[in-house]
């Protein structure tokens, strides 16, 4: 398992190295964790160590496959899982990947994310699952890892990522998601519930691979899958008089639009989830016909919205570069 870089150390907190803006900039009291897309694109600690933003876009990705997978193979809920992804794309809007290693950052996200969901897995388990993840293709890796000095060269590593981790969050693990403002305000809809929430909420575990979270609130976040989930099922929204059921999430249709374009960047090069029952797949799944426009209808004050084409796009250009792979989770935490 690889750690921090080799002879480099990690800068201890948020000053060094990561985006500042002033308080008067942030949008409220908590908004130390949101920035614009333009700062999150242009002036990340990556890119002033000579990252491009193509290669931050791919170790994003890549490591919300690991902590997807990692996730999984511990049995903690998909709640667990979006905090750990949360809490190492916070780390590294403070931190460079040319200092730090992401599987490593991965694998401590993920064991903290267990402690504050209250879901929390032994040490040892977290260490040799994905001790065993990032030596998939070692066959004996898993044979090595049991070995006293090797596991516990990695147990002081991990050890010493979770303090390097603690200090950049600078403690704080306050941390929402939109799946609760998601199933409400869908309970409160008159439509086919069960599959719209599914849809939803797959829009919103695949949208964990982007930065929306380090850019909108948890319920922007929400909207904007409710709005996709909409459109890809044919479902139609309600409104109560002049109230239009967008306004129950406090979002503006800029914002609106804005979220359902980042969303809808994923899959511009795979395909859509294809609906099996209440359920839905994953884009990683494959096999359906299904695709949403690369671009986001038009969001107006009156509810007016068009439909794109969508268009094929060539292969990903690295293969575990993976946009969706939730597969089949209930949207029941």
């Amino acid at each position: 398992m690889a750690g921090l870089l080799p002879g480099e150390s990690s800068h201890y907190g948020n000053s060094e190295g990561g985006l500042s803006r002033s308080s008067q900039d942030r949008p409220e009291e908590g908004g130390r964790w949101y920035f614009s897309r333009k700062e999150i694109e242009e002036n990340s600690p990556s890119r002033r160590d000579s990252i491009d933003l193509k290669k931050e876009t791919y170790l994003r990705k890549s490591y919300c496959t690991f902590l997807q997978d990692l996730g999984m193979r511990l049995k903690v809920p998909q709640v667990t899982i979006a905090t750990a992804i949360i809490f190492c794309h916070r780390f590294f809007i403070r931190q460079s990947h040319a200092k730090n290693d992401r599987r490593t950052i991965a694998t401590v996200c993920m064991f903290l994310a267990g402690k504050v969901e209250e879901t929390p897995r032994p040490l040892k388990d977290v260490i040799l699952v994905s001790y065993d993840i990032m030596n998939k293709k070692d066959p004996a890796a898993a044979q090595r890892i049991k070995q006293k000095e090797v596991y516990e060269q990695q147990k002081e590593l991990i050890l010493h990522g979770e303090r390097v981790v603690l200090a950049t969050l600078g403690f704080d693990f306050n941390v929402h998601h939109p799946y609760k403002p998601l199933v409400e305000a869908i309970k409160k809809f008159k439509v086919a519930q069960n599959a719209l929430a599914q849809v939803a909420w797959n829009f919103v575990n695949d949208g964990l691979r982007t930065s929306l979270c380090l850019q909108f609130k948890p319920h922007h976040i929400a909207a904007g899958a409710i709005f996709l989930a909409a459109k890809f099922l044919k479902v139609k929204l309600p409104s109560d008089g002049e109230k239009v059921w967008w306004q129950e999430f406090d979002v503006t249709p800029r914002q609106l639009e804005e979220v359902s374009n980042q969303m809808l960047e994923l899959y511009e090069q795979n395909r859509l989830p294809q609906s099996q029952g209440s359920e839905v797949e994953g884009s990683a799944g494959g096999g359906s016909g299904h695709r949403l426009p690369t671009r986001t209808p038009t969001v107006s004050e009156d509810h007016v919205s068009k439909q794109t084409s969508s268009r094929a796009a060539p292969e990903p250009v690295c293969q575990d570069m993976i946009l969706g792979t939730t597969k089949k989770h209930s949207y029941s935490k």
